[in-house]
């Protein structure tokens, strides 16, 4: 019984601690790979062989269980407290998300690569482009990226991170593929202008949203006028995620 209480816990936890969730995830490579150029398909099918960028995407997330990877922790990540910008917020010593998406982009254009091989720089990339649009993932430094704001999300104990790691996509009841067909309609205005902004400004963006993410009821009760008011907000970023990773992608396999 104590085995099966630990079990159940240790799986709450994980669910936990997973970024945009396994859907979220997947539904950002398949938008990259519906956006990627010929050339860049055929070259990215070179590395990863019969995997597709929707396959790869949470590989980050699976290695965690592995203690070599441990290292690799603050990446997923980034801390800009309200009122400061990043640069006077720091660069922590062991890293973040800003700046390993920086050194894989600059890794994959010399093929010269710190951790592994391509195939896990590519990985690596293609995830941490997906969490850096997830809001919560661009913390304040002072609730774990809202994994320390309980609350009660339709009638069951949730935090903030989860709610928009993977509450908010699963309670649409669609397949990865299925949001990707829905989600996937960007004007070429949109994604000019996406593709044309830096990392930066993707975790500026993220910034930004923190009043809307944190407009809570004093109750911490939340359930369907939350996600009918973050909905749109949510579907952008996992668009723009999709777009953006699709822009990087050609611009180094193009």
């Amino acid at each position: 019984m104590k085995k099966t209480i630990l079990l159940l816990l240790l799986i709450s936890f994980s669910f936990q601690a997973l970024p945009w969730g396994k859907t979220g995830h997947r539904i950002v490579g398949l938008i990259a790979e519906k956006h990627l150029s010929k050339k860049a398909r055929k070259n990215i099918e070179k590395i990863l062989k019969t995997e597709t960028l929707a396959e790869v995407s949470n590989h980050m997330d699976f290695i965690k269980s592995n203690d070599a990877y441990d290292h690799m922790s603050p990446w997923h990540y980034a801390t800009i407290p309200d009122g400061m910008t990043y640069d006077e917020a720091g660069t922590p010593e062991e890293g973040d998300i800003i700046q390993t998406l920086n050194r894989l982009i600059a890794e994959l254009k010399t093929k010269q690569f710190t951790d592994e091989d391509e195939a896990f720089a590519l990985k690596c990339l293609v995830h941490l482009i997906g969490d850096i649009h997830q809001p919560l993932h661009v913390g304040n430094g002072e609730d774990k990226g809202g994994n320390d704001v309980k609350l009660e999300y339709f009638w069951s104990s949730s935090n903030l991170h989860r709610v928009w790691d993977s509450g908010i996509i699963d309670g649409q009841d669609y397949s990865y593929t299925e949001y990707v067909e829905w989600l996937d309609h960007a004007s070429a205005e949109e994604i000019s202008a996406w593709q044309s902004a830096g990392i930066l400004d993707w975790a500026a963006e993220s910034v930004s949203y923190r009043p809307q993410i944190y407009d809570l009821p004093e109750s911490k009760k939340i359930s369907y006028q939350y996600d009918y008011e973050n909905l749109e907000l949510l579907n952008k970023r996992l668009l723009q995620a999709g777009i953006r990773l699709a822009g990087i992608l050609n611009e180094i396999y193009g």
